[in-house]
């Protein structure tokens, strides 16, 4: 990798790290030579990415937001990427899981932040990184917690990043299209009964429809932008998102 050993020295946290685009980015940082903290729910896939990186797992449900406050966050690189899915019309919304998809993407994101924070300005460098979406940007219908969640996930991004500057902290925001992940996998079947289609036409008349370039995006290529914005090139990107859609935001 370009950057091997940029990040020597440095510790890294990320959330939902045990799959998809947190794995990956997991993966990456360990290249970059950090010592990687791998933060998910599912103790034993944390382990088994932990074991590969040469990191430490840390087994939380990132919804609870006591837990989530008594985690260890002295680190240099924080990976807000954990989240969850729920396709409902809004009049039809569980209010109990539009509660729990904002405190998990855009309550829990900012804790992490809050408690990273310090040891990042003491040290004079830090690194945000916050996986968002082309929902951060763009709405879809069906999806009104996920929207609100990364829309404000974007505005505290662009708050860390405009207070942490002159500590040497950036903040930004990566934004993919739909990564094939088991997230997005999950959804297929609600997408289907809500458009009243087949399972099989989701990808194609739903998921890609907006996109130009007509494939699923791989979360090592979400990894390998996320690697942008705490490597080499790093220090004055801030407060901006990266889109990684395909063309999706050029209409």
């Amino acid at each position: 990798m370009a950057d091997s050993g940029t990040l020597t020295g440095r510790r890294a946290l990320v959330t939902g790290g045990a799959s998809g685009i947190g794995r990956a980015c997991a993966v990456r940082l360990a290249g970059a030579g950090a010592e990687v903290i791998v933060v998910d729910r599912d103790a034993e896939a944390a382990e088994a990415v932990a074991k590969e990186v040469g990191g430490r797992a840390v087994a939380v449900d990132l919804s609870d937001l006591d837990a989530v406050s008594a985690l260890d966050v002295d680190v240099d690189v924080l990976v807000n990427n954990a989240g969850l899915q729920h396709v409902a019309p809004v009049h039809e919304f569980p209010v109990d899981r539009f509660s729990l998809i904002l405190r998990l993407m855009l309550e829990t994101p900012f804790r992490l932040a809050r408690a990273a924070l310090p040891h990042m300005y003491e040290r004079g460098w830090g690194r945000v990184v916050n996986v968002s979406s082309v929902h951060g940007l763009r709405a879809s219908a069906y999806k009104s917690a996920y929207v609100t969640a990364k829309h404000g996930l974007e505005g505290l991004s662009k708050v860390i990043a405009l207070e942490g500057a002159e500590h040497g902290v950036t903040s930004n925001c990566v934004n993919p299209a739909y990564v094939r992940t088991p997230l997005v996998e999950k959804q297929i079947a609600d997408q289907a009964r809500q458009h009243g289609i087949g399972e099989d036409e989701v990808v194609e008349k739903i998921m890609l429809a907006p996109v130009a370039l007509k494939r699923l995006v791989e979360p090592a290529e979400v990894a390998e932008l996320a690697a942008v914005l705490y490597g080499p090139a790093s220090a004055s990107i801030s407060g901006t998102a990266l889109s990684m859609d395909g063309g999706w935001t050029a209409h």
